[in-house]
């Protein structure tokens, strides 16, 4: 268990561009939300999992698979170009004033990326109470190519050069060190850090990483995407304790 109350928030905003309902579309039989909610259930260390959407219509799916909705959030935090972390806020503040509790942490679970596991949220809570000096956790992998490596720009006299200018320094792939890229499949924060900042300062203030396997990292953001997560979870390439 947590040291301190723990509050997940699971945020479904109701449109979507690349893929139509996506927090409801079905992968491996269930709405790719019920993913994160089944998922939040076997967390001990969870003390409260809502979700956070403005559809009537997820909220109502959410409700079937056994999550909280205590509200309804406002079409202002649910527009196409609003970022995440004033939705965070929002969730936060409403569930404090509800509940007359003050959180120790706030986790957050998108529905698209459901490849997480419950070893995952303990191991990132325990990284933030052990690391006093830690306002934040957020997973990140290890992407199939090293950027520094193989990645180019193109100069403005048409001719290529490296993106990473220190790719120069080494000469085989194996001396390069490792990257790791924001997977977004779990942040953990401090409950004060939510409160106080206006943005999430990943790298002006300290935060540690988790790192998950990339064959978990998994981001469903259109049909390819989804039926890439059908075929891994069949083939045996990642699996779902919750299934």
């Amino acid at each position: 268990m947590s040291v301190y109350p723990v509050l997940a928030v699971i945020p479904a905003r109701g449109g979507s561009r690349g893929l139509p309902n996506k927090n409801i579309a079905i992968l491996a039989g269930l709405p790719l939300i019920a993913h994160s909610i089944r998922l939040s259930k076997l967390c001990t260390e969870i003390t409260s999992c809502i979700v956070s959407t403005d559809s009537n219509e997820i909220a109502a799916v959410a409700r079937d698979y056994g999550a909280e909705v205590p509200f309804l959030r406002p079409a202002v935090l649910a527009q196409d170009d609003t970022p995440m972390w004033p939705v965070i806020r929002h969730a936060l503040v409403e569930m404090e004033k509800r509940e007359r509790l003050q959180y120790g942490s706030v986790l957050l679970l998108a529905p698209t990326s459901p490849g997480r596991l419950p070893e995952d949220v303990s191991s990132a809570i325990h990284l933030l109470e052990e690391d006093t000096s830690a306002v934040g956790v957020v997973a990140a992998s290890r992407p199939s190519f090293n950027p520094r490596w193989v990645c180019i720009d193109l100069a403005a006299d048409g001719y290529m050069r490296q993106s990473f200018p220190d790719g120069n320094d080494y000469v085989r792939r194996q001396d390069v060190p490792t990257v790791y890229r924001i997977n977004g499949a779990l942040y953990l924060w401090r409950r004060d850090h939510v409160a106080a900042s206006e943005m999430p300062c990943y790298f002006t203030t300290p935060h540690r990483m988790l790192e998950i396997p990339e064959s978990r990292a998994v981001d469903i953001d259109s049909q390819q995407d989804l039926k890439l997560g059908e075929f891994m979870l069949r083939d045996g390439m990642i699996h779902f304790p919750w299934l």
